[in-house]
C-alpha cells in the first residue's frame, strides 16, 4: 500500500499520515522503510508482546463475553501520545534505531498459540495494529479459517485501502480515542481520551 515516485521517494498509504518517505528513511511509525523505492515493513513477525487476556480488557464487553483473546503486538506506532501506557514498545523505534526487537513468529504459530491456549479470538493490540498490518492480515486470514475471531484495538487512523482489505477478516474493532495536544503556535488541538 504505497506509491513509488519518480524522485525515489515512496508515499505510504497504510495510515492516514500518508508519509512521503525518502530513500533509506522511515515514516512516522518508524517501522516502515524506503529501500531504493520499495517500502519494507521492519516488524513483520517480530512479536514484542504476546499474552492471553480476557476479551473485556480490549475493552469489548458484548463480544464473546467471558472468553480469552490471544493478544499480540510489534514495536512502533503512528501516534506519539505522551501518556501512552505501552510507550516502551509503541515508542521504541522513535530513535530510528536499526535493531527491531521481538520474537520471530509466523502467522501459523500465532494461530496455533491461540488454539493451544483455548482463545476464541486474536487481538492485535498494545500498539497500533495498522503499523504491523501485513502480519496482522496474514494471521487474521489463517485465524478465520480455524474459526477464531479477529480483533483490532486501534487508534482509528488506518488508511481507507487497508481498512477495506482487513474488514472481511475483522470481527471487532475497538477504536481508542487518544488525548493529544498539538501546539502549533496559533492554536491548540485537543482530542479527548476515555
Amino acid at each position: 500500500m504505497y506509491d513509488r515516485l519518480d524522485t525515489g521517494e515512496v508515499k505510504c498509504r497504510l495510515c492516514r499520515h500518508t508519509c512521503l518517505i525518502k530513500n533509506r528513511q522511515r515514516g512516522i511509525c518508524a517501522v516502515r522503510e524506503n529501500r531504493d523505492g520499495t517500502l519494507y515493513s521492519l516488524v513483520y513477525g517480530k512479536v514484542i508482546s504476546r499474552n492471553v487476556d480476557p476479551i473485556e480488557k480490549k475493552p469489548l464487553f458484548h463480544f464473546l463475553p467471558g472468553s480469552t483473546s490471544f493478544s499480540i503486538a510489534t514495536v512502533g506506532c503512528n501516534f506519539r501520545c505522551k501518556h501512552c501506557q505501552n510507550y516502551e514498545i509503541s515508542q521504541y523505534p522513535q530513535e530510528r534505531t536499526f535493531d527491531i526487537p521481538g520474537r520471530d513468529m509466523l502467522p501459523d504459530q500465532i494461530v496455533e498459540a491461540a488454539v493451544r491456549h483455548g482463545c476464541r479470538s486474536i487481538s492485535y493490540t498494545y500498539t497500533e495494529p495498522t503499523i504491523f498490518f501485513e502480519f496482522a492480515y496474514d494471521c487474521a486470514q489463517l485465524a478465520k479459517e480455524k474459526g477464531i475471531k479477529n480483533v483490532f484495538v486501534s487508534n482509528g487512523y488506518t488508511g481507507p485501502e487497508a481498512a477495506r482489505l482487513i474488514s472481511p477478516f475483522l470481527d471487532a474493532n475497538n477504536v481508542d480515542l487518544k488525548e493529544v495536544m498539538h501546539f502549533t503556535g496559533k492554536y491548540v488541538v485537543h482530542v479527548f481520551s476515555r
